[in-house]
Parts: C-alpha cells; structure tokens; sequence
C-alpha cells in the first residue's frame, strides 16, 4: 500500500517537459499511446474513472470508461476539426478533483448521471489530445491516445479491486480518490 501511494504521489509531481514522444522518430501511435502517460492531470483523472467504475460494480465497470474514452475521441475530433471548446485545461484540471470527489466519497450519483459525467471530462482530454497532436498521423495517434486511456481506467479498476479484496474495504480507495482530489487542487493552484 504504501509502494502504491508513493508511486501514485511521484507520478503526481513528476514534471514532464519535453516528455512526449516525436512521432517523427517513434511513429503516431507510439507517440498517441505514451501521450497521456505524460501528464499528470491526465493519468489522475483516467485512473480516478476506473476507481469509480469498480466502486460502482457491476456493468459501470465497463460503461463509465467507456463514455470516457468514446467522448474523448468525440472531443479528440472536434479539435482536429477546428471547432473549439471553451476552457480546456481548466475542465481537465475541474475532472481530476472532481473524479477524486467522488472516489473520495463514494458518491452513489445514479449511473446514467455518472456516465455523463464522465463523458463531459472525456470530451475535453480529448480536444486536449487533439489540440496536442503536433506532425503525428490522426488515425495512428488517436488509436493510441485511446488505448493509452482504457489501460489507465483498466489500472484504476485493477486498483480498487485488489484493495477491496485485500483490506475488505473501500476506505483505501476513498483515500486514494482523496489523494486524487488534492493532487488535481495543487495542479490548478500551483500552474
């Protein structure tokens, strides 16, 4: 556990200048699928929907990361489009509190709600992405953004789960949702 939070908490304060991938030398997709290990605001709040998901059970499982990573190509999209969205970044640092608050309080939202909500915060990661895209091919870049994206949702269930089954209790997870919330409040007061 404490491995865990120390990882999480390093990932948090890393810095990641110059830390994305030159297509140019490693391709779009590779460029695409390190792209949101990079950014701390990204990792938090993909993990924080899987930590939500498996909080939830059941087919939320699935659906939340799924509105997350098919809103983000909607949103990954538009940029590519042209068509901007208003405040960005400051939604993208709003999902990383917002998604550790609910993880932190195990927010019992229904699950269509819950579902939206996840969406709208997947819409703006991926204009994000799209705004960010640089020399690397579209379609290569965008597979990989989205893979990138379901393996961090994949590790935020893959975390709630096992510190369900270990501890018998949801408390680490609320902690880490917690964690999460006050990780994404430095990132927007600390920029």
């Amino acid at each position: 556990m404490k491995r865990l939070a120390s990882a999480l908490i390093a990932l948090t304060f890393a810095s990641p200048s110059y830390a994305h991938l030159n297509p140019d030398e490693h391709g779009s997709f590779m460029a695409g699928a390190s792209h949101p290990w990079f950014g701390s605001d990204h990792i938090l709040a993909m993990v924080a929907v899987g930590l939500w998901a498996a909080m939830f059970g059941g087919r939320a499982v699935w659906k939340l990361p799924t509105a997350f990573v098919g809103a983000m190509v909607v949103g990954f999209f538009l940029a590519l489009g042209g068509v901007p969205l208003p405040f960005v970044e400051p939604m993208i640092l709003a999902s990383v509190v917002v998604l550790g608050l609910v993880v932190a309080t195990a927010a019992k939202m229904p699950v269509n709600a819950s579902i939206a909500l996840c969406a709208l915060f997947g819409l703006f990661h991926g204009h994000a992405h799209g705004g960010e895209l640089g020399s690397a091919g579209a379609t290569a870049f965008g597979f990989g953004f989205a893979l990138s994206t379901a393996v961090l949702h994949a590790i935020g269930v893959g975390i709630a789960v096992t510190l369900s089954r270990q501890l018998k209790s949801a408390h680490a997870t609320q902690m880490l949702g917690a964690l999460t919330a006050m990780a994404g409040a430095w990132l927007a007061f600390s920029g």
